[in-house]
């Protein structure tokens, strides 16, 4: 039962994960030159690489944790 709930809740931030970064990625570099995304302002625009990489790395620290103290606690 605690392998399933474990799956479950990486299987959560798999996908939480990968619907922000897309989201965050057809937004920034949508269709249309040079980025249009919501905007064509380009003095207006920002690279979403940093906001995903630290979004990411707590995503990964979480998931790590949920490992940690799920194996931990099943033995």
């Amino acid at each position: 039962m605690k392998n399933i709930v474990l799956f479950l809740g990486l299987a959560v931030l798999l996908i939480a994960g990968i619907y922000v970064n897309y989201i965050n990625i057809v937004e920034a570099y949508g269709s249309g030159p040079p980025y249009y995304g919501q905007t064509t302002n380009m003095d207006k625009w920002e690279s979403p690489v940093l906001f995903l990489v630290l979004f990411n790395g707590v995503l990964v620290s979480i998931a790590f944790l949920i490992v940690r103290f799920g194996l931990k606690a099943k033995s």
